[in-house]
């Protein structure tokens, strides 16, 4: 069953710092704190990643994975799709960035994402992974921007 999880926030950056640090996927180990490694495996045709194997802590063990990333609508959002992975059959996302009208050292982070895990858990053992996983998306990301 594929979890659909959606999270919003305002963050005291400009809207192109939030794109720039999400965009600059070679430096997540170094700011988000579940991922051990990142291993780029192809770029598109303006050097962007495109296609990244991830190694992150996940329940207690492991997991790797491997994401496509799309970056036709940046800077406005940056998503990606799963193209393998040992724990999720899903883990489809997009990151959007929304300039706060009355600041414009403000953005409104959206983080999305579509989660199908391949292991059967209970409700309630999901459901705190699942808010683990979208709120460390954007306390990092905050943690890391207003340093």
């Amino acid at each position: 069953m594929v979890d659909e999880l959606k999270v919003a926030r305002t963050i005291h950056a400009s809207p192109s710092q939030c794109h720039d640090l999400v965009a600059d996927i070679e430096s997540y180990a170094l700011w988000v704190n579940d991922l051990r490694e990142v291993n780029i495996i192809s770029r598109d045709a303006q050097d962007r990643p495109n296609e990244v194997a991830f190694r992150a802590a996940a329940m207690g063990r492991s997991a790797t994975y491997t994401l496509a990333y799309d970056h036709s609508e940046s800077p406005k959002a940056i998503s990606w799709r799963l193209l393998s992975g040992d724990i999720v059959k899903k883990l489809d996302g997009c990151y959007r960035f929304l300039a706060v009208d009355d600041d414009e050292e403000k953005t409104q982070v959206i983080y999305e994402l579509a989660v199908e895990l391949a292991i059967p858990l209970p409700g309630f053992v999901k459901r705190r992974a699942e808010g683990r996983i979208m709120h460390a998306a954007l306390d990092d990301l905050q943690a890391r921007l207003e340093k």
